[in-house]
């Protein structure tokens, strides 16, 4: 199978730090992949090398089965991208910069159509140096758009945006996914994951911890059920025959899968005890297993 996006045991080292340790991983064409970690995970040194701008230690990175560093101007004419580290000359505006890096293609996007689609149309003559963050994010966004990229590459693309602008970028990703563009992202937004991606990959001091589905890393099926007042713990593992742990005075992690009879007999025995449940959820949140694995992580580190 032909991956737009192939990594394998990828290393990068800085001196003696191995910044990126024996990463493997792909994305498809027409598939959202994200990538999590926390500060110096190593996600932007994979980018960088994903895109030809360093060289692996070891192991190899394809984009559209192209070498990036051997390949270079192939994989930028069908990659757009968007990187932390960046930015356009002060006195430009979105229209100017776009125009002028329209003329690099021989077929780019129409100018108009960009500035309307992130909503830069009342900006799009305000010299760079005067924009917003959120409107330099998205005129960014624009450049790597304009090609009409076969795979886009972000760096915490939502970064410094307003919950307007990143409705606007989410439309737009899902936009680029379903016309079969290939999209590799990293954040550290875990809504705006678990929001976009068809699958996850979490990254901790250069290694990757786990990655799949959101349903693959939200591990066993459980009932977390959060009530209007407080309950015992052991009420409910004798009700449901099952452990039973508190995550807070009014959520229960019950470890059990949710099935309309348990939810019938949770929904029953708390109204016979003067209460009622407020929300119901079969899984652990992104949240809560990355921090969860992050933590292990962490902790099984040696000291």
């Amino acid at each position: 199978m032909s991956y737009a996006v192939e990594v394998n045991n990828l290393e990068v080292n800085f001196g003696d730090l191995r910044a990126v340790n024996g990463v493997t991983l792909n994305v498809n064409y027409g598939e959202v992949v994200a990538l999590l970690g926390p500060n110096g995970a190593g996600k932007t040194t994979l980018v960088e090398t994903l895109l030809g701008f360093r060289s692996p230690n070891a192991g190899t990175v394809r984009l559209h089965g192209l070498n990036p560093m051997r390949d270079h101007r192939e994989v930028v004419i069908r990659t757009g991208a968007l990187l932390q580290r960046g930015g356009v000359w002060a006195p430009m505006s979105p229209r100017d910069v776009l125009r002028l890096t329209a003329s690099y293609y021989d077929a780019p996007r129409n100018i108009g159509e960009l500035l309307s689609l992130l909503d830069l149309d009342r900006c799009q003559k305000t010299p760079w140096r005067r924009l917003s963050g959120g409107e330099q994010q998205r005129t960014l966004l624009a450049l790597a758009l304009l090609g009409r990229p076969r795979a886009l590459v972000l760096d915490e693309p939502t970064t410094s945006v307003d919950p307007e602008g990143r409705q606007v970028i989410r439309d737009l990703i899902t936009a680029e996914r379903d016309r079969g563009c290939a999209l590799f992202l990293t954040t550290h937004e875990l809504n705006e994951a678990e929001r976009l991606a068809s699958r996850l990959v979490i990254m901790h001091q250069g290694r990757v911890l786990i990655q799949g589905t959101l349903d693959e890393l939200a591990g066993t099926p459980e009932m977390i059920v959060q009530s209007s007042g407080p309950v015992d713990p052991a009420a409910f593992a004798s009700l449901l025959r099952c452990q039973v742990t508190l995550d807070n005075p009014l959520q229960l992690r019950c470890g059990v899968a949710s099935t309309p009879e348990r939810i019938a007999l949770v929904s029953n025995y708390l109204a016979s005890i003067g209460l009622s449940m407020v929300s119901l959820r079969t899984r652990a949140s992104l949240e809560e297993r990355y921090l969860a694995l992050i933590s292990e992580e962490r902790n099984d580190a040696p000291s």
